[in-house]
């Protein structure tokens, strides 16, 4: 069962269409599919061939309730903050990032990151997707060797290492990979736009 995970697009239409078009079973888009919610209209139309088997989260371009939205209009399956169950596999997901300078629409404090990701504690075996990487580690490495990533998502990591977990949002961290965890159990990918596939068939 393979899903191809991508994040990032904003509004980038040709490689939108170049992931849409590589053959998965399934779609996760891991946040700020465009700018400041501008333009889903014509991701939607890119992303509804794939109608059924497409799976989105906000990032912190875009509100829940936009991609709520969204998602009933192109017979999309809004994501966030909720958990789905493949063979014996969890699949769960938080959009939003934590505070940033730019005041943008999707965005949480580190304490509610950590509420919000309580829930999928018990879950196992675990495959997590978030929209922000967790903080001080190589995906959330942004320019001057600074890291903005989530302290709650970090923490949550080093509680449950989940076997996978998939973010995005720091540009400069995309196709980063890194074992992550006080343990280093859990296998941790920026998938940026490029998109990562995994076969949760072989977990």
């Amino acid at each position: 069962m393979r899903f191809l995970f991508f994040s990032d697009i904003h509004s980038d239409l040709k490689t939108l269409e170049r992931l849409v078009d590589q053959e998965a079973d399934y779609y996760f888009c891991i946040g700020d599919l465009v700018s400041w919610a501008r333009g889903l209209d014509k991701a939607g139309e890119i992303l509804r061939r794939r109608a059924g088997k497409v799976f989105v989260i906000p990032g912190n371009h875009e509100s829940a309730r936009d991609i709520e939205t969204f998602c009933k209009a192109y017979g999309l399956e809004d994501m966030h903050s909720q958990s789905r169950q493949f063979g014996s596999v969890h699949l769960a997901a938080l959009g939003y990032s934590n505070p940033t300078p730019f005041d943008t629409p999707g965005e949480y404090s580190e304490e509610e990151i950590a509420a919000r990701l309580e829930p999928f504690s018990a879950l196992n075996p675990l495959v997590l997707a978030c929209h922000c990487p967790p903080k001080d580690t190589p995906l959330d490495q942004g320019s001057g060797n600074r890291h903005f990533g989530s302290t709650a998502i970090s923490s949550f990591i080093d509680r449950v290492s989940p076997r996978y977990f998939l973010c995005g949002h720091i540009h400069e961290a995309e196709g980063v990979q890194a074992n992550l965890g006080s343990e280093g159990k859990t296998i941790g990918i920026n998938v940026g736009k490029r998109g990562y596939m995994l076969d949760l068939s072989t977990l």
